[in-house]
């Protein structure tokens, strides 16, 4: 389910913020961007992360930005004299003249910054607690979202269900029409076939009985409005309910294209209930899309 949460702290370092953002997928898929000082925090993270967040793509970004010691300009001087003694060993090496890029320096991550790392090089423990607890709080603030969200999807399949129900009531009233259609395609066939000839009405009867027996799509009916009664009960009982619905979602696809098989050449009356079928069958494909965005 899509979610977007940032939060943000200020600590005597400086300020972290902290924004996750989700989408859809069958597992829990987490992307990381932080800084590399704080790689060591990113086991402990997901461990937050996990306690919170079933399902979903989720891409973290965590940001630090460094408060400046007075008087000192906002530069990584060991970092820049480890970059400047490494340039010039490789020129004496390799045998390569040139001076190194200031520039290019001063774009390597971490280098316009004090270091906020403690005595062996290890973040300091008000930090590195203030980045668990601001990813807790920002898992709270991605749930509320994504249950806001929640709440929507659920209301539309809600009414999608009312709508599946809703076009079988309508193909079971228009499917009593189904045996004169069955006894007038018979008349036809028959009196091209026999040029003409006189035909019994009873056995005329016999036949179209036994054709719309065949053709029969009470069952399917049935099952298919039971079906979509399941689906809203699963929708109301709350919980994990996308996996759940996945099942129940296939067997009324099954019913509906059982319903188009079987009311094939009934003339106006066929055309009518396929086009209600394929109508709900567009209304299962919409419940299933959906049913993917829920845990």
């Amino acid at each position: 389910m899509t979610g977007f949460a940032r939060v943000r702290r200020t600590v005597e370092q400086g300020e972290l913020t902290l924004s996750l953002k989700s989408v859809n997928h069958r597992g829990l898929d987490l992307h990381f961007h932080m800084p590399p000082e704080m790689d060591s925090l990113e086991a402990a993270i997901r461990g937050v992360l996990k306690t919170g967040v079933v399902r979903g793509h989720l891409q973290i970004h965590l940001s630090f930005a460094r408060t400046a010691v007075a008087g000192e300009a906002p530069l990584n001087r060991a970092l820049l004299d480890a970059y400047m003694r490494a340039f010039r060993e490789a020129a004496e090496t390799y045998q390569v003249s040139g001076q190194p890029d200031l520039n290019a320096a001063l774009r390597i991550p971490g280098m316009l910054s004090a270091s906020t790392a403690g005595a062996g090089g290890e973040l300091p423990e008000e930090v590195s607690q203030a980045v668990l607890e601001l990813t807790a709080e920002a898992v709270q603030a991605l749930n509320a979202f994504r249950e806001r969200e929640g709440d929507a999807t659920m209301r539309e399949l809600r009414q999608r269900c009312e709508n599946i129900r809703g076009l079988v009531e309508r193909i079971e009233q228009i499917r009593e029409g189904a045996i004169p259609a069955f006894q007038k395609r018979l008349r036809d066939k028959l009196t091209d076939l026999l040029h003409g000839a006189g035909i019994d009405p009873q056995r005329l009867a016999q036949e179209a009985a036994l054709l719309a027996d065949r053709s029969d799509i009470d069952e399917e009916l049935v099952r298919l409005q039971t079906h979509a009664t399941q689906l809203e009960a699963i929708l109301k009982s709350g919980g994990e309910v996308g996996k759940r619905l996945d099942f129940l979602l296939q067997e009324m696809n099954r019913e509906s294209n059982t319903i188009l098989s079987k009311t094939g050449g009934l003339g106006d009356i066929g055309l009518t209930i396929t086009e209600l079928a394929l109508a709900a069958k567009s209304e299962i494909d919409k419940i299933r899309e959906q049913s993917l965005n829920l845990e």
